[in-house]
């Protein structure tokens, strides 16, 4: 849900420290370059240029009386070359003006289809304990979008870049066959996390839906904390993953379950733009392309980086995971309450290109071979907002803040193992004592 800007107590200040207005020119003086307009709901965020939209503007006539705007006789507005002459102090020229029909038709074929999607349906029912899915509880969502349209081109006229998306959702059909669920206030979506994984190798593909297999029909009490690793479980080929790239300390390599951050990230994402606390979240050490925009991932790695949040909702929560072309979905089922969440973001500073490249030798791989252990990333820093207000109109502003380290092109190269370096300074006598201890030892240990 949206809550307005001017009524957030506090944030002003915050958000001040961090970043810079920037105005557009007005109308009146139309330059023929206008900065990128800024548009988001929850965590999905869509930039768009004006500039590279001329349709955007058009033409139309403006009449006038002695300098009041005025709406002519139906007998001054005629067509053709001649133009009678116009009753005195009556005026008639033409104005530049946005066109909302235009603005519309990019915000449907930019924006809508991306977020737009028809409400799904799914049955609900437990089968030998576990709890089981028919159909994919999808909430249906449709940007509105005449009415942002109508936001951008106040935006446009008050020199506003940061435009929230008027998106109407429509709960799924759900029906829930299980008593114990039903009792437990499984009825409705509370929220969906979602991230894209295109251009994901093979064996990341395979590690995501393994990985959201073993979350789909988890059911979380009310009151108590989730454990991403706790679900998650052990993480080797005998629970049926492969090896791909993970980070490791300054490099990234091949390991078993490379790609189950996407996992992790998705399961966040949801829970965390609903307003339920995070007790346990960190970000990657550096930024990843599959988890824009930055600062709203969460890495795992088990069992020592985790992710962890409260259920203190109402209900129970149970969830179906689900994977669709090359994104993931984590639903969370179960009964929402009172609170109103917006999250502000993000704020990205302190940006660094990567270091120079980086070579390494090591007798880990053949002599000769070379391997990438990493590729170059710049560095930064990201801070999102999370305000929420509870049922009493009580705001709480939560920062959370990401670095992301600079990274270099990294490339290990194959070598021998270092020579053992010979043996100097000893004179006969010591080499003969260091010969007799070592036949003494083996005498020992072959008694044993």
């Amino acid at each position: 849900m949206n809550i307005p800007l001017h009524t957030m107590k506090g944030l002003s200040i915050i958000l001040g420290i961090l970043c810079a207005s920037v105005s557009l020119p007005s109308l009146a003086n139309a330059a023929p370059y206008y900065p990128e307009l800024l548009f988001r709901h929850d965590h999905h965020l869509f930039t768009l240029r004006p500039g590279d939209y001329p349709a955007w503007r058009k033409t139309t006539e403006v009449w006038a009386y002695r300098g009041t705007e005025i709406t002519p006789p139906q007998a001054l507005r005629v067509d053709g070359d001649h133009i009678p002459s116009l009753p005195e102090g009556v005026t008639r020229s033409l104005r530049n003006v946005w066109s909302s029909d235009a603005i519309e038709a990019t915000i449907a074929s930019q924006i809508s289809s991306v977020i737009d999607r028809p409400r799904g349906e799914v049955t609900m029912r437990r089968e030998d304990g576990a709890i089981t899915f028919e159909g994919v509880g999808f909430l249906g969502k449709e940007v509105d979008t005449a009415r942002t349209a109508q936001l951008v081109i106040d935006a446009l006229e008050r020199g506003v870049t940061d435009i929230h998306l008027k998106v109407t959702e429509q709960q799924p059909i759900i029906h829930v066959l299980d008593p114990d669920l039903q009792d437990s206030g499984i009825r409705e979506v509370i929220a969906i996390g979602e991230s894209i994984f295109t251009r994901s190798a093979l064996a990341r593909r395979h590690n995501i839906k393994a990985g959201l297999d073993k979350f789909n029909g988890h059911h979380i009490p009310q009151g108590e904390t989730f454990s991403f690793n706790e679900v998650l479980g052990p993480v080797n080929a005998q629970t049926g993953y492969v090896k791909e790239l993970v980070i490791l300390g300054d490099k990234t390599l091949p390991d078993f379950g490379g790609g189950l951050c996407q996992v992790s990230t998705t399961a966040y994402r949801g829970i965390w733009e609903y307003g339920y606390p995070i007790a346990d979240r960190r970000n990657h050490s550096f930024a990843v392309q599959y988890y824009a925009p930055q600062g709203t991932d969460a890495t795992i790695y088990p069992p020592y980086t985790d992710m962890k949040f409260v259920n203190d909702g109402p209900s129970d929560i149970v969830i179906q995971t689900h994977a669709e072309g090359d994104r993931a979905f984590f639903i969370y089922y179960g009964m929402r309450d009172e609170r109103e969440v917006e999250i502000i973001g993000p704020y990205v500073w302190d940006r660094r290109d990567p270091p120079p490249d980086r070579i390494e030798h090591t007798t880990d791989i053949p002599p000769g071979t070379e391997r990438i252990a990493g590729k170059a990333v710049p560095g930064m820093q990201s801070a999102w907002f999370r305000v929420t207000r509870d049922e009493n109109g009580i705001e709480d502003i939560e920062p959370f803040y990401s670095y992301y380290e600079a990274r270099p092109n990294f490339t290990q190269i194959g070598s021998y193992p270092e020579p053992i370096a010979p043996v100097t300074g000893l004179d006969k006598e010591d080499l003969l004592d260091s010969r007799q201890k070592r036949l003494t030892k083996r005498r020992r240990s072959s008694r044993r």
